[in-house]
């Protein structure tokens, strides 16, 4: 969704005075505006981590499998089960990417001219991928998901039997050892249990040049099968911060709105300042009637709201302790605390809980954050019956009254 803002910037009105008292001259306000044009902002929500968050460590076991050269037909497959063992640590950076640094390590069996053995341990740098959160939508709750991943790493394996080695070493003899750098991908199945803990089984193959076991032969490709499972702590917890430029919009309005406001209220001033410069000396004003003690005072400080939402922003939160500041400064003051809901969203009965959530919520900022007390704060909720605004989502609001 593409929109077209316009924001208006400051505005100054300057009152040209001047005026004898023989002869009154014709006086003028120039109001001058300065305007921005913002095109073309992508409505698209952006997560984003924290260097402290979304760290998680992984311990498992499970079992290995090597597929050599020239293992014989008809060998007995359980030779080349074993058991491996995994420990590893990462963090994701967004719902879609990560990272990890995984170990793997345990004895090794295959066939080769006979039944051979050996020890192993291996890490990896995996990039990992959330699919479901990049296809159906990003869930930190979603109890399935499924994450591809591919790897660059290396082993030592050890413990070889020399006479089954046709590699050797730089003094000439077969080699007992051997380091290789595999190419690996995978697939991991999570099951969220809690906010802190995954259950995962994983399937890993690794490829490796024909070096792996000391015996080069046949096929040039060493191939290790890997089948894990285990636990995953997240640390910090599986959340993501996110922004979405469109949600400051109605906030950028209802600022444009404030400084419409002011600007006609400047130009008045100015106009009314003009007009008693030019009379004077200053006639008799009859003293004004009070004003009616049932009539509330708008107070310039508002709350805005998300669609559909009675949370406070950061960025709205200035504004309810700019009224506690007023409060703490005033303490003979009442305020009305005014929910409202926009008229296109819910219906009336809903926006009327709604409007009503949100009033309350920034009392309960007032009093419990604040130590404003609750006997100078009344509670109103107008859900979307009434909507101070033309604007519809700028109707997603409180608005306090001085009583």
């Amino acid at each position: 969704m593409k929109k077209s803002i316009l924001l208006t910037g400051s505005v100054f009105a300057v009152a040209a005075l001047a005026a004898p008292a023989a002869s009154a001259q014709e006086e003028t306000v120039t109001v001058v505006e300065e305007t921005t044009i913002v095109s073309d902002i992508p409505c698209k929500t952006h997560y984003y981590s924290s260097s402290k968050d979304n760290w998680f460590i992984q311990i498992g076991a499970g079992i290995a499998s090597p597929f050599m050269e020239d293992h014989p037909k008809g060998a007995s497959p359980e030779h080349h089960i074993t058991v491996n063992y995994n420990f590893g640590f990462g963090k994701w950076m967004s719902p879609y990417l990560g990272w990890r640094l995984s170990f793997y390590g345990g004895p090794l069996h295959w066939e080769n001219v006979s039944w051979e053995k050996s020890k192993y341990v291996n890490a990896n740098f995996d990039l990992m991928w959330d699919m479901f959160n990049s296809f159906g939508g990003v869930n930190s709750r979603r109890v399935f998901s499924i994450v591809p991943f591919v790897g660059l790493g290396g082993t030592y394996a050890w413990d070889f039997k020399p006479n089954n080695a046709n590699i050797l070493n730089h003094h000439g003899k077969q080699k007992t050892n051997s380091w290789t750098l595999p190419v690996s991908a995978g697939l991991q199945l999570r099951f969220r249990l809690c906010k802190y803990v995954d259950f995962f089984a994983e399937g890993r193959v690794s490829f490796y040049g024909d070096n792996f076991n000391n015996y080069a032969y046949g096929s040039p490709i060493d191939m290790n099968i890997t089948a894990t499972g285990g636990f995953s702590f997240n640390i910090g917890g599986c959340d993501f911060k996110s922004y979405n430029p469109c949600d400051y919009l109605d906030y950028i309005n209802s600022l444009n709105g404030q400084v419409n406001d002011l600007r006609a209220a400047l130009a008045t001033t100015g106009a009314a300042l003009a007009a008693a410069e030019a009379q004077l000396p200053c006639p008799e004003v009859p003293e004004a009637a009070p004003a009616s003690a049932a009539e509330p005072t708008p107070l310039m400080a508002t709350v805005r709201f998300r669609i559909n939402s009675a949370k406070i922003s950061d960025e709205e939160m200035v504004n309810v302790y700019n009224i506690s500041k007023w409060m703490n400064e005033n303490k003979d003051q009442k305020v009305a605390i005014v929910g409202y809901a926009d008229k296109d969203t819910g219906t009336a009965a809903y926006n009327m809980g709604l409007s009503k959530r949100r009033a309350e919520a920034v009392r309960d900022v007032l009093v419990n954050k604040y130590g404003i007390d609750p006997d100078r704060l009344t509670i109103t909720a107008e859900g979307s019956d009434s909507q101070p605004y033309d604007v519809n989502n700028w109707n997603r609001i409180v608005i306090f009254n001085k009583k």
